[in-house]
């Protein structure tokens, strides 16, 4: 006997949700989860007798045509795989729930799951990276899509959008280009998720409209340290329509509850060796251990009278409306509860569409925005192989679908009856249009006119005012890492015309930041402005001394010298709250200082992995402590910080190890907190780190006397909550 239960959907997230979304609760699905005893049939439901071995013409003869067991097997084995996105195919998912604050939006939008607080939305939110593979590394240098969707009781609403609130084209008949010159190169298929090399640049070097989107992939927003902590953004213009026909304009942004932070390069390249996992495990461990992740949806209101005031251009998607002109108004939380039961159903078969929308919402004439609501739907279409791809169960809406809609490949709806289509008489002309005053959906009657034309808005035509406008906001560690991330990808190009012309956009943006290019790249300045040589650290005091002062003289961003929200540096919520740690421990720690010390990180939020000479327990004074990792199977770059608790011998058997040595160097080297009780501060000193505790307190390296470990451990969950610090004294080597 079988057992049947309702599939693990954003349909059946709990009865509660249900009753919510208003969606009955004895919907008949299907049967997918084994009950004990349960017995083994085909597809087809005919009881299997041996899944062991194949039919043969006696044991040792051919495998016989006629074993419909074998056939139907591997049938569906040999079709498990269905197309690969062609973009954004790398992705992990999640579900949760969406939650408007009492924020009286009716005045903008009729969009119920915006303007009813009581009302709790299932969603699903899938995060990826853009150019790489299926099976390419988490920590690419890359955007990131952000994309989620509402199962709202008015239908799906998809907000499809980037971590990154700008693109790199304003028309979407060049994306194919882009996407061709991104992906690796055809001859011979290298490299893998990654844009430096030839092609991309030799596409981006003649596309001056990409700088905007090039200085913020150079940045740290291109290599986010979780998924948690990256912003998102809807990127186009939509429109929010009242229930008197008015129409607002909108922007929609994700503002993180950790903050935004980022992964460092160097970082980021050995993660992708070490763990290229890293995002997608990350955010699966934090939901299974009740760590979920959290978002505010923010909203960005204005009219075409606001808009008229501006030097750029809102259906602009290379441009963004500075917060400083549009506060972001925070009107609801996003909150990530539940993992999915199976990757291919759910992550992998879900079809996002930026045409899912719900009464309320409303498209503007962006042409990428016009562009994707083609091909979106198209792709679905091709990747899952059926016009019938909404019926998947993720992709299902939680309200009743009724229309005329009728065959296909892989339908699974059954239809009774004898009508299938409208007006009709023999059927009631049953199901009716349902006019806009009771919730139909109506697109807002914009006046439209002009000749039609293939030409860009002469309003489109600054390439390069928001690209200064993002330089002028960064810090200076930012800029430093921009320079330097748009020094290694240059010197990856090997035709030096294309470089020569890149240095050329760069020079537009800023003369500072084109000398520092140019130097690493071997070729002479570009104009006379103030320059220092690349130092070949991670981070050069010197260098951001020289970048500090390299402020771009104009930019068109409604007269904004700088603009906020654009650094990750300034303003961000300083947590501890999720960020991980390694405590490096051997026999004869103090186990009962480490305990206390554990106990302190989960009171504050602080995941801490034990790393020791081998797995389980680690015999020290005072008790044992448990080692879940090694030196041999971990590294420093998976963690946000390092701390080495108190105990002599501990201590000296770690400063004979190389492995632990490199650990808080590596730490060190990437400006991440590290903090050291009693004996344990006799592994900084190869860091030079107690030559002066005070001075090295201001540069995030916390040390006291094991008497004094609750000082330390609040100073170190304080040095923590901001995350890195730049301009540590330089290391005079770091062991190999």
């Amino acid at each position: 006997m079988t057992t049947k239960r309702k599939i693990q959907t954003p349909l059946s997230l709990d009865d509660d949700q249900r009753e919510l979304s208003g969606q009955a609760k004895d919907q008949d699905l299907a049967t997918i989860t084994a009950a004990p005893g349960e017995k083994l049939t085909n597809n087809m439901g005919q009881a299997v007798s041996d899944d062991q071995n194949s039919l043969k013409a006696g044991p040792r003869g051919p495998t016989l045509l006629e074993d419909f067991q074998f056939r139907e097997k591997m049938h569906h084995f040999d079709h498990e795989r269905i197309p690969e996105r062609v973009v954004h195919a790398r992705g992990a998912g999640a579900h949760g729930y969406f939650q408007a604050y009492d924020t009286s939006l009716e005045q903008y939008t009729m969009a119920k799951v915006l303007t009813d607080p009581a009302r709790q939305t299932p969603v699903f939110v899938r995060f990826s990276t853009v150019a790489g593979s299926r099976g390419s590394a988490d920590t690419a240098r890359d955007v990131r899509g952000f994309a989620v969707r509402f199962y709202t009781s008015e239908g799906n609403w998809d907000i499809v959008g980037n971590n990154i609130p700008v693109f790199f084209i304003q028309d979407a008949i060049k994306f194919p280009d882009l996407i061709h010159a991104v992906k690796p190169e055809p001859h011979n298929e290298i490299p893998q998720a990654a844009s430096a090399h030839d092609t991309f640049y030799d596409f981006i070097s003649l596309m001056p409209e990409s700088m905007h989107m090039m200085m913020w992939i150079h940045s740290g927003r291109a290599i986010p340290r979780a998924f948690s902590m990256m912003e998102g953004f809807g990127v186009h213009t939509f429109r929010l329509i009242n229930a008197a026909g008015e129409s607002h304009y909108v922007k929609f942004h994700w503002k993180p509850a950790l903050g935004v932070h980022s992964l460092v390069w160097d970082e980021a390249q050995k993660i992708a060796g070490k763990d290229p996992d890293f995002h997608r495990r990350s955010m699966f461990e934090d939901i299974e251990a009740g760590r979920f992740p959290e978002w505010e949806l923010g909203l960005q209101i204005f009219t075409d009278a606001d808009a008229d005031g501006w030097d750029f251009d809102i259906l602009d998607a290379t441009k963004i409306i500075p917060e400083d002109l549009v506060p972001v108004v925070r009107v609801g939380k996003l909150v990530l509860n539940r993992n999915p039961d199976n990757y291919f159903t759910e992550t992998e078969q879900v079809g996002f569409n930026t045409t899912n929308i719900v009464p309320g919402i409303d498209f503007s004439n962006d042409p990428l925005l016009q562009g994707r609501n083609f091909s979106y739907l198209d792709t679905q279409l091709s990747r899952l192989g059926s016009p019938n791809w909404q019926e998947l169960p993720i992709n299902r809406p939680i309200n009743r679908v009724s229309n005329f809609q009728r065959d296909g490949h892989m339908r699974t709806t059954i239809n009774s009856g004898r009508v299938s289509y409208e007006p009709n008489s023999m059927g009631g002309n049953r199901p009716t249009e349902v006019p806009a005053a009771s919730g139909g959906y109506v697109t807002f009657p914009e006046q439209v006119n002009g000749p039609k034309v293939r030409i860009r808005s002469e309003t489109f035509g600054d390439h390069y005012g928001q690209a200064k406008l993002f330089w002028n906001s960064m810090t200076p560690p930012e800029k430093l890492h921009i320079a330097k991330s748009w020094q290694f990808e240059l010197s990856k190009v090997e035709i030096r015309e294309i470089r020569v012309r890149m240095l050329e956009h760069l020079k537009q943006i800023n003369e500072t930041l084109a000398n520092q290019v140019a130097l690493a790249l071997g070729e002479e300045s570009v104009s006379n402005g103030p320059s220092a040589p690349p130092s070949g650290t991670a981070d050069s005091t010197e260098e951001m001394a020289v970048l500090a002062k390299a402020v771009s003289q104009t930019t068109a961003s409604g007269d904004l010298e700088r603009a906020s929200a654009l650094s990750m540096e300034e303003d961000q919520p300083q947590l501890a709250k999720g960020s991980k740690v390694a405590v490096l421990v051997a026999a004869g720690i103090d186990a009962k200082g480490t305990a206390a010390l554990l106990t302190a990180f989960t009171a504050a939020g602080v995941v801490a992995d034990v790393v020791g000479p081998h797995l389980g327990s680690i015999k020290g004074k005072g008790g044992a402590v448990q080692a879940n990792k090694t030196f041999a199977n971990t590294d420093a770059v998976l963690y946000d910080a390092v701390f080495i608790p108190a105990g002599a011998e501990s201590a000296q058997f770690l400063l004979q190890q190389g492995d632990a040595q490199v650990f808080i160097n590596e730490a060190y080297k990437h400006g991440k907190p590290i903090g050291a009780a009693g004996e344990g501060a006799q592994l900084l000193s190869g860091s030079q780190s107690t030559a002066d505790a005070e001075r090295m307190a201001s540069h995030g390296v916390v040390t006291g006397t094991s008497g004094d470990a609750d000082r330390v451990t609040a100073d170190f969950l304080q040095a923590l909550a901001l995350h890195r610090f730049w301009g540590r004294p330089k290391l005079t080597a770091l062991p190999a």
